[in-house]
């Protein structure tokens, strides 16, 4: 299997899905299987990708690490962002047309809620790990 980075040709939303090869991937996207998440276009291309070295020694490819770098500076912009819950499509929204102050917030958003913002052109990005709401913190 191999994972590649994908963007989106209408959009321009980056995402990521798996193939069985590369050749796998190009038949799917010519047969329009391949689709944006967030708007659904069968326009997709591979992003560019940086690829993924060793280092010496290390047994997974340093993806451990990568991810305990990734969760560390989720966990600071968290931390520095307010949590909404499921008023993020709302909050979001009232934001990008200057009825609330802009500030960092996240919360939880169904893909229509999403894909609406989208195309709305408020900026948002999805977290690439979980979070859990603060009510639910032990």
């Amino acid at each position: 299997m191999i994972v590649f980075d994908l963007q989106c040709l209408d959009g321009g939303e980056l995402f990521e899905a798996w193939f069985g090869s590369n050749a796998d991937f190009d038949a799917q996207v010519e047969q329009g299987l391949v689709r944006c998440p967030v708007c659904q276009s069968c326009r997709v291309a591979k992003a560019p990708m940086a690829p993924l070295v060793p280092r010496k020694g290390a047994s997974d490819g340093g993806a451990a690490e990568a991810i305990a770098r990734l969760a560390c500076a989720q966990a600071e912009m968290l931390r520095k962002s307010e949590w909404v819950g499921d008023r993020f499509a709302e909050t979001a929204r009232a934001m990008h047309l200057g009825e609330l102050p802009e500030s960092a917030v996240h919360g939880e958003a169904t893909r229509d809620e999403a894909k609406a913002l989208v195309e709305d052109g408020v900026s948002i990005a999805p977290l690439p790990l979980p979070v859990i709401p603060p009510n639910q913190v032990n």
